[in-house]
């Protein structure tokens, strides 16, 4: 199904496509975010989302997501086969995944209870455990009422396993015909299904959708709102599946083709591996269950993440994929002294990005959250109590990507092996810290338990590529990266300095003098540590500029 015709240009057209569908998505993701904090603030209906949404949710990123392994497995597969071999193989492959999923669904609805419990046992406390913590009775009942709302979603949920499969089916076999864009954008139905929900709902209940007795009904519309979205995103691709003549939903039981088994024996330990990740995030929920305003802690880490996943996500395509293909070509021993100026290269980029953005999202914590989600249920306490969580996370930015920039490399040293060990002791050691933080810092504890497993998962792949690479200049990385640190510190204080002299001049209410202030505090940080920056000389912070400022020009030309 590929064709060794096309140009070579056209990868760079791929990459457009997959980069302009991404961020459309991401952008209508914010909107849904901003949507649901509005109806819900940091309440029962979203905290119990939270918890409800962990294993369908788990399936739908494992199966369902661009790069799952489904995608991943099908794609490897079919690009090899011509278009007439690829409907029977497609046909076959769903009929087993449905087959399977479609049991795991029953086993859902049958089992909700216990499933929830399963990932939220602090849900679960009697009365008596609860009345030791000193809360007030009121916390309980809330948290009773999230741990039914979440059963209740989980149910609702439930048809989650199956559509999981099927998006990921249609992934992988749309790209392998080499059809971007419908996938790369479907994401955004999903979106748009939240939002029309959460619309329809404000309709019906006015002010009152708000109010906690209609958390039940805010609960359910949100996740009849997730499976509708799912829904509509493998619906929208069966056409174009079907005129394609990429497999119909026909059954076939020819689970012994040897390309079906081939799917099969890739998708197996790629799921594995890939579920590390979501092995973390249930980590992290099952110990906040036990904080005792459990819906309010998860909302806050829910929101939170968000706001700093999108410049972890934008900064990580921009640093991460030219880099991917010169570490491959530099694999070879001859060619490690190469590999260790690229290796710098990544690093040193990242922390020119990641550390300035990191201080100024910890100083302006405040009015990020607000600007971003303060209306109606989300008040100015959820939005103080927010930031707090945002100081964690903008905290560890910096050993998140510099650890994604080093994984890179073991990759294109062809060894999976250690990045794996790695994320299997992670786990372990991220239940220890958060065993060990959440008592005393609750959401925030949760949030710097991750952070420190990614320092220390920087730290031990440096020392093994230190190793193995016959030695970096570890010493002259870390006197560079002090710098910057310091360096960003400060732009971190004028930015907090600017934003008290602002606010002391605008006062702190209203939407569009919450915004001025970030605009003046952020340009005043970001100013001070460019200029800081420049002294340094560094040829990584060049080429950084440089690369803006041609993707810039290329649009104005354009």
């Amino acid at each position: 199904m590929s064709d060794t015709q096309r140009p070579a240009r056209s990868l760079a057209k791929i990459a457009g496509i997959v980069a302009a569908a991404t961020l459309i998505s991401k952008l209508f993701g914010l909107f849904r975010q901003q949507a649901i904090a509005a109806a819900f603030g940091v309440g029962p209906a979203f905290g119990a989302f939270n918890f409800a949404y962990v294993i369908p949710g788990f399936l739908l990123i494992l199966l369902g997501g661009i790069n799952g392994p489904f995608h991943s497995a099908i794609v490897s597969v079919l690009a090899k086969r011509k278009r007439e071999e690829a409907a029977p193989i497609v046909e076959a492959i769903t009929t087993l995944v449905v087959g399977i999923l479609l049991i795991l669904m029953v086993g859902m609805l049958l089992f909700a209870e216990p499933l929830i419990h399963l990932v939220a046992p602090g849900l679960f406390v009697t009365p008596e455990q609860f009345a030791q913590t000193g809360e007030p009775l009121a916390v309980y009942e809330t948290l009773v009422q999230t741990r039914e709302i979440a059963i209740l979603q989980f149910r609702i949920m439930a048809p989650l396993a199956v559509l999981a499969g099927l998006i990921g089916i249609g992934f992988g076999t749309l790209n392998a015909s080499d059809q971007y864009w419908l996938p790369s954008i479907s994401p955004i139905f999903s979106s748009l299904s939240v939002l029309l929900g959460l619309g329809g709902l404000a309709l019906y209940l006015g002010s009152d959708i708000t109010a906690p007795e209609n958390a039940w009904l805010g609960g359910a519309v949100l996740a009849g709102s997730v499976v509708a979205g799912a829904g509509v995103q493998w619906l929208v691709q069966l056409p174009v599946q079907w005129r394609s003549g990429l497999g119909t939903l026909r059954p076939r039981f020819n689970f012994r083709q040897r390309e079906v088994r081939e799917v099969i024996n890739i998708m197996g330990p790629a799921t594995f591996s890939s579920g590390m990740m979501q092995i973390n995030v249930w980590t992290d929920l099952f110990f906040a269950s036990f904080i005792p305003n459990a819906a309010a802690a998860v909302s806050a880490m829910g929101y939170a993440s968000l706001l700093v996943q999108t410049p972890l996500g934008i900064l990580s395509n921009v640093i991460l994929v030219p880099l991917l293909p010169v570490f491959s070509r530099l694999a070879a021993p001859g060619d490690w002294p190469d590999l260790k100026q690229r290796i710098r290269q990544g690093l040193m980029m990242t922390a020119v990005t990641m550390l300035p953005i990191s201080a100024l999202m910890m100083a302006l914590a405040v009015p990020i959250s607000r600007v971003v989600y303060e209306r109606y249920a989300f008040t100015e306490e959820d939005a103080f109590f927010t930031a707090s969580v945002l100081v964690a996370y903008a905290l560890g930015m910096f050993f998140y990507l510099s650890r994604d920039v080093l994984v890179r490399v073991f990759y294109a040293l062809e060894d999976a092996q250690t990045p794996f060990r790695i994320s299997i002791v992670n786990i372990f050691l991220n239940a220890l810290l958060d065993f060990l933080l959440v008592r005393p810092l609750g959401a925030v504890g949760l949030v710097l338990a991750t952070v420190g497993v990614n320092l220390i998962s920087l730290l031990v792949m440096l020392w093994v590529l230190h190793r193995r690479l016959n030695g970096l200049p570890l010493g002259q990385w870390s006197r560079i990266t002090f710098l910057l640190t310091l360096g960003s510190g400060v732009s971190g204080a004028i930015a907090l300095f600017t934003l008290r002299l602002t606010e002391g001049w605008l006062g702190t209410e209203g939407f569009l003098i919450l915004l001025a202030q970030l605009a003046i505090a952020g340009a005043a940080g970001f100013l001070v540590f460019f200029i800081y920056a420049k002294q340094l000389r560094l040829p990584e912070l060049e080429l950084f500029v440089d690369r803006i400022m041609q993707k810039l020009s290329r649009r104005r030309s354009e």
